[in-house]
């Protein structure tokens, strides 16, 4: 969520800004900002909704200065208007900040008391009047930013610019990521590496409690306790093609489109080269040794371990716990001898499963991480990480990364199951041989988008739709039904097939579609017993199934879209695609925005 970025450059600042802050739009904003130095003075320009009104406002206000920072707001405290945008400044300095500021009402009445009075709602213009505070006391630039994050408790990433330095910005991280760019003459500063890629690929992260001062030829980071340290400066390697939709309409539509893709170099990094064997990282676990797991993520991460409890449980016999993280850590779960903790985030800055992760610090036998960024937070601060190696995913909703998540899980079950002598070596080659076609049923698979879109015109007219699953296809009932509540703004709902009769299906009748997520496998008839128990109620059911589970049930159900055949243990990651394309669809039948869907962010680094 919220997106920053800071330039000391050689070049007008306010076109770099706007352009990098285009490149963090997909975290997801309602309003953004620039602020530059020109001639030593402090000037900055704000606009609600998209960036392309403050681009406009540029035009007719311009802003000249080689020095400046930019922010996309997500809003968190006070509403989304030009007053509450940010960057926030007094007379000596301006700020941007990603984060909440835990104690900006006693932060606040100590300012009142000193004589500086608020003009937002915001907790983040705390930050900027702290900073004058201490300017007013005589302090310079660079003590006043210290003393300022001094007195800040939350999460935070803070960049100043002040006036008159134009060689100056002063960048702090508490929660939530921050990276430094190294130009030629040039340093930058963002959120993270996507919007400072068209400048350099020369990136520093800054780790939990640092603080950096940046001048055009220098960079010092400072840790928590003020001593002067060593971050290493890494080469990034970002696809230029990712920021862009390469043809299609939607980011969305793109990265459903990449899932064959992706997944396959997923597969060719975890299997070996004959397809017989699992190779995890350096590092890497012996399952034999575990009594059991805890598995904690957010949103569709959660679903990802949902499915995975299924695997875990069923293949390698290990008895696994998951949880929703921004709960986890408050019941203060006891953790027995043997557990190992894992941890699923696309992001790897997810700051409700970054706080679990630091509750099971010590208490767990090992912490391991499922993760698309490899330098998040999440990923450096496990034993072992494994990346899923989706790409940068672009589009709130997730796609590819939910797939490759699975991917990955369902091959990290595998090992567990061979590991513990649950399965032979023969059963493992099979599993992984089926895993190693996946790519190509996924491409038959999205030959269902037409059939999908055509269903899709219809469900836009809804009010409300169930979504139905049993086993492990009950994670993707879930799966789908977030998916249409988050691009379509549908409210959707999802039950376990065998939990409609106990109260859900009073909720049937011929105004409620009813999406059954069914393959033909060892559940299959008894999900077709709850179908049937929707239509006698003159319930309109959609059945997804493949041919054979078309060819026995469908007759009597509203439509039927009809995928490829798929090993049982795969099936939970193929009917991700039309869980995707069903809430794509529709969002675009709704006229919805499909990539920035109102309210939501990509990456949610704050509680």
């Amino acid at each position: 969520m919220c997106g920053i970025v800071g330039v000391l450059g050689q070049h007008e600042a306010a076109p770099i800004l706007v352009e990098a802050l285009k490149r963090l739009e997909y975290r997801g904003y309602d309003s953004a900002g620039i602020a530059t130095i020109n001639d030593k003075s402090l000037d900055r320009r704000r606009a609600i909704g998209k960036l392309v009104n403050l681009s406009d406002l540029l035009v007719h206000e311009p802003l000249a200065g080689k020095a400046g920072i930019g922010h996309t707001r997500w809003a968190t405290h006070g509403a989304p208007n030009v007053n509450n945008a940010h960057p926030h400044r007094t007379a000596g300095v301006a700020v941007v900040h990603n984060g909440i500021i835990e104690n900006f009402r006693e932060l606040r009445a100590f300012l009142a008391d000193n004589g500086l009075a608020y003009e937002t709602d915001t907790d983040t213009e705390t930050v900027a009047l702290l900073a004058q505070y201490f300017l007013n006391q005589g302090h310079p630039p660079l003590e006043a930013a210290n003393k300022t994050i001094q007195k800040l408790e939350g999460a935070y990433a803070l960049c100043f610019l002040f006036d008159g330095e134009d060689d100056l910005l002063i960048a702090a991280r508490k929660g939530s990521p921050l990276a430094i760019g190294h130009g030629d003459g040039e340093m930058f500063v963002g959120s993270d590496a996507i919007a400072l890629s068209p400048m350099t690929d020369q990136i520093t992260y800054l780790e939990e409690g640092d603080w950096a001062v940046v001048t055009r030829t220098s960079l010092e980071i400072r840790d928590a306790d003020g001593a002067v340290v060593d971050r290493p400066v890494k080469t990034i390697q970002i696809d230029a093609s990712s920021a862009d939709k390469g043809g299609y309409k939607h980011f969305m539509a793109k990265e459903i489109a990449e899932q064959p893709t992706v997944l396959q170099g997923a597969l060719a990094h975890y299997i070996n080269a004959d397809g017989t064997d699992v190779v995890l990282p350096e590092g890497g676990l012996d399952f034999a040794q575990i009594e059991r797991m805890t598995m904690v993520a957010c949103g569709t991460a959660y679903y990802a371990c949902m499915v995975a409890k299924y695997w875990f449980e069923q293949v390698a016999g290990i008895p696994v716990e998951i949880d929703v993280a921004s709960e986890f850590r408050y019941r203060e779960p006891p953790v027995t001898k043997g557990t190992v903790a894992l941890f699923v985030s696309q992001s790897g800055e997810t700051a409700d499963t970054l706080a679990a992760l630091r509750y099971m610090k010590g208490k767990a036998a090992k912490i391991m991480s499922v993760v698309n960024v490899p330098e998040s937070s999440i990923a450096r601060e496990s034993d072992l990480a494994l990346p899923i190696l989706a790409g940068n995913e672009i589009g709130v909703a997730s796609t590819k990364a939910f797939t490759c998540q699975l991917t990955t899980l369902a091959i990290l079950a595998l090992k567990a199951a061979k590991d513990r002598n649950a399965i032979d070596d023969a059963t493992l080659a099979q599993r992984l041989g089926a895993l190693r076609a996946l790519p190509g049923i996924f491409n038959q698979a999205l030959a269902i988008e037409t059939k999908t879109a055509s269903v899709a015109r219809a469900l836009s007219e809804a009010r409300d739709i169930l979504f139905l699953g049993r086993g492990a296809m009950y994670p993707i009932a879930h799966e789908g039904a977030l998916k249409l509540k988050e691009i379509s703004y549908i409210h959707a709902e999802a039950y376990a097939s065998g939990e409609l009769k106990h109260g859900p299906i009073a909720l049937v009748d011929k105004h409620v579609p009813v999406v059954v997520m069914a393959p033909r496998d060892k559940l299959f008839e008894k999900t077709v017993s709850n179908m049937q128990e929707v239509m006698a109620r003159d319930g309109q059911v959609l059945l997804i199934t493949d041919q054979k589970g078309a060819d026995e049930a469908a007759m009597g159900v509203w439509d039927t879209i009809i995928m490829p055949e798929v090993d049982d243990f795969l099936a939970p990651i193929l009917y991700a695609v039309p869980a995707q394309l069903l809430a794509y669809h529709t969002a675009i039948a709704k006229g919805t925005d499909v990539d920035q869907p109102r309210n939501l962010a990509k990456s949610v680094t704050v509680e």
